[in-house]
């Protein structure tokens, strides 16, 4: 299960100003970790154009939430597609330590959920199957890795720790602690994972 924000203790992270700094640095630091071309912190907050996108739709997510601002968060949402090549929608719900890594072409639609340290490479989807109101896209939990020009569509869950293969093809739950590969997305068995994760780019 994805935990929110709004499910996290008060006492977590202080005032609202508090909570956002504390995500903007952890989100930061992600992109460091996970990124081995990264050389400084200063070169991730100028030219990462994947961590602009993730800041800005927080800033989008929490006008969303307040219901009489969704207007501006949709402009928001619009403007950091357009300077970054990144189409997030603001209702989407991201977790901490959420990285994109290269970024162009990645879409996450309006009730796609993300848990937390999750990753994603370019031309990534979490799009929908029907025109349903309701929950019609993928539940992403914690720990989830989707290679280059991964598609996960419709109200799928892929379990924790799981990873996706370039340019798979998603649209049945997938378990956690999963390697999925091919299309349509078929789980590969533990023993025939690769040492190294060469699929993912």
């Amino acid at each position: 299960m994805v935990t929110t924000d709004a499910d996290r203790p008060a006492s977590e992270g202080g005032s609202l100003l508090d909570r956002v700094r504390i995500r903007f640095a952890e989100d930061c630091e992600a992109a460091f970790r996970n990124d081995p071309a990264a050389r400084s912190r200063l070169e991730l907050v100028l030219a990462y154009p994947g961590l602009h996108a993730i800041w800005l739709h927080r800033v989008a997510h929490a006008l969303w939430e307040t219901k009489v601002l969704r207007l501006p968060a949709r402009v928001l949402s619009h403007l950091t597609r357009v300077l970054t090549g990144i189409e997030i929608h603001p209702g989407a719900t991201i977790g901490r330590r959420f990285f994109i890594d290269h970024g162009v072409g990645v879409v996450i639609g309006e009730t796609a959920e993300i848990g937390d340290d999750v990753m994603l490479y370019h031309q990534v989807t979490l799009g929908g199957r029907t025109l349903s109101q309701g929950k019609r896209h993928p539940t992403l939990e914690d720990g989830v890795v989707a290679g280059a020009g991964a598609k996960i569509l419709g109200p799928v869950t892929v379990g924790a720790y799981s990873r996706i293969g370039a340019n798979s093809v998603v649209t049945k739950d997938v378990p956690a602690h999963s390697t999925v590969v091919g299309v349509p997305g078929k789980v590969r068995e533990p023993a025939a994972a690769p040492a190294e994760p060469e699929w993912i780019i």
